[in-house]
């Protein structure tokens, strides 16, 4: 008799410390399940855009290397800004990976950017590809505030991955 006393009680205090559980976990529940998500906050440049359906750095590379000279294609991706215009923020570069750049310009020159601007953007226009002349590299090298040494080294035109923003989100 003792023994079932002991295994009854030795029950109870199981299922008490268990049931005890499952009611901590069902509030550990209930509490996560009411935090809101976080929105993402942007700042808006030119057209308004969204950032729904931006296409991310890896399939941007791969729509890049299907354009030949001349083509264009209408995109809306999302990526690092690498650098922005210092002298007034006219135009960004946009790191697609390691190796490559996406440069940006904004239609019609109608909108700048923050000449601080930092993080990620997403940007809505016309991809296309364009040989630069030594020039034109020089320029918006001044423009980047590039030193007189690295200016000098510019000598070969190249080309490059190119961009005509109508709309720009930079997060906050």
């Amino acid at each position: 008799m003792k023994r079932y006393f002991l295994s009854s009680i030795l029950l109870a205090i199981m299922l008490l410390s268990c049931k005890g559980s499952e009611q901590d976990n069902a509030f550990a529940k209930a509490d996560t399940a009411t935090i809101p998500l976080q929105e993402v906050q942007y700042a808006h440049y030119g057209a308004e855009i969204t950032p729904n359906d931006a296409l991310q750095r890896e399939a941007i590379k791969e729509q890049y290397n299907a354009l030949k000279s001349g083509d264009t294609t209408h995109l809306k991706f999302a990526a690092p800004i690498e650098s922005v215009c210092a002298s007034k923020g006219c135009w960004m570069r946009l790191a697609v990976d390691p190796d490559n750049e996406v440069f940006i310009k904004f239609k019609d020159y109608g909108f700048f950017v923050p000449t601080d601007a930092s993080g990620e953007a997403v940007v809505q226009g016309k991809a296309f590809i364009e040989e630069v002349s030594v020039v034109e590299q020089q320029h918006l090298a001044v423009d980047a505030g590039q030193s007189a040494d690295y200016i000098a080294a510019i000598t070969e035109p190249k080309r490059e991955y190119r961009f005509l923003a109508e709309g720009v989100l930079i997060k906050e």
